[in-house]
């Protein structure tokens, strides 16, 4: 079981296509998860991302069982996000 958690938030128009092309992105690299309704999940090592979308924004939940662990997924996740979303700008605003 995950003993920490951390909740993100993107804003954006497409959060359906950012959704989706992280898990695809995450899942070529033989990691497990999947994409489907706008909601998705990946496993990594570290813990799992979990994604869901809602109208103009990308909604993430990072959980793992240590606090290094989760910093260090939330970063992977994040910087990824970003990456994809250059075009329009995109962040992460994490709670």
């Amino acid at each position: 079981m995950s003993d920490f958690t951390s909740s993100g938030s993107a804003a954006t128009e497409r959060p359906e296509r950012y959704g989706s092309q992280l898990v695809k992105h995450f899942t070529h690299k033989d990691l497990p998860g999947s994409w489907e309704d706008g909601r998705g999940f990946v496993e990594f090592s570290l813990g799992t991302a979990e994604f869901s979308v809602e109208p103009g924004a990308l909604n993430m939940r990072i959980a793992s069982s240590d606090a290094e662990s989760l910093d260090k997924l939330r970063d992977v996740v994040e910087r990824h996000l970003v990456r994809f979303g250059a075009r329009d700008e995109l962040s992460v605003v994490w709670a």
